[in-house]
């Protein structure tokens, strides 16, 4: 745990947005389609996986990075993480929050949000996601991600695997070459083999890591996505019933006079 959190705090301070790196040239960026449980009109979100990416924030991103827009309570949430009551208030009793009442730091609650960013130039990631969701295809017209699937997710993963090796030095700043971002940036890679310690013995793997921690980020984006798909397809069903309905009552209502001459 501590050696994860002193190698995040090392980290740069521009993790997962753009507008916060330093860019050097503009590069293509390459965004590498990875598959994700929650994509389609029918996925939902991996309960295992959402925990794991959960722990990849904790024990990486959280050094540095806030989700200021989450509650502690939304990880019991059902299609979320799903943590049972007990395990959610362990959860939040091991951070602290500000009390104004108290004038004062105490142990959070279930009704806390998370922490915000600890640095003033580290973006906050609740909304990560849905900022970087993009519009990949021909002309920006975002028919890769329409048909394919490719959003937030996929760039943010691909980001945290995209770094070559290639470092340049500009003005005492070291910049970092990423393939996603299509330049250079100053955020350093931040995955490294079995950085964290699966609790369900998942191998640790670099793409392993950055895929959870995508997914857990999209969740912390769209947490009742799947209550959305749910009413999009009740809907649906409703409207296409419906509208057979409606066909087979104009065909009888005008059955007695159609063919006839007027």
């Amino acid at each position: 745990m501590i050696k994860t959190t002193v190698f995040s705090g090392l980290a740069a301070l521009g993790l997962l947005v753009g507008g916060q790196a330093l860019a050097a040239g503009d590069g293509e960026a390459h965004v590498t389609d990875y598959s994700f449980s929650f994509e389609g009109p029918f996925g939902s979100y991996d309960q295992a996986q959402l925990q794991r990416g959960l722990q990849v924030y904790t024990e990486v991103c959280a050094a540095c990075h806030g989700l200021k827009f989450l509650s502690y309570r939304n990880l019991s949430d059902d299609g979320g993480p799903a943590m049972d009551e007990d395990q959610m208030r362990a959860y939040a009793a091991q951070f602290e929050v500000f009390d104004p009442e108290l004038d004062d730091f105490r142990p959070a609650t279930p009704t806390d949000k998370f922490g915000e960013s600890a640095l003033s130039n580290a973006p906050d990631l609740t909304l990560m996601a849905k900022a970087r969701a993009g519009f990949h295809g021909p002309a920006g017209t975002g028919i890769n991600q329409l048909v394919r699937g490719m959003g937030g997710p996929e760039y943010i993963a691909s980001m945290l695997l995209g770094f070559t090796g290639h470092e340049e030095e500009q003005a005492g700043v070291v910049l970092y070459e990423n393939t996603a971002y299509g330049g250079l940036m100053a955020m350093n890679p931040v995955l490294m083999p079995d950085l964290v310690e699966y609790e369900d013995g998942t191998p640790a793997t670099e793409e392993q890591m950055a895929k959870d921690v995508s997914a857990f980020l999209m969740w912390t984006a769209e947490p009742k996505m799947m209550n959305r798909k749910a009413g999009g397809l009740t809907a649906v069903l409703f409207l296409t019933i419906l509208t057979v309905l409606l066909y087979f009552t104009n065909k009888k209502l005008w059955a007695p006079h159609k063919g006839k001459e007027h």
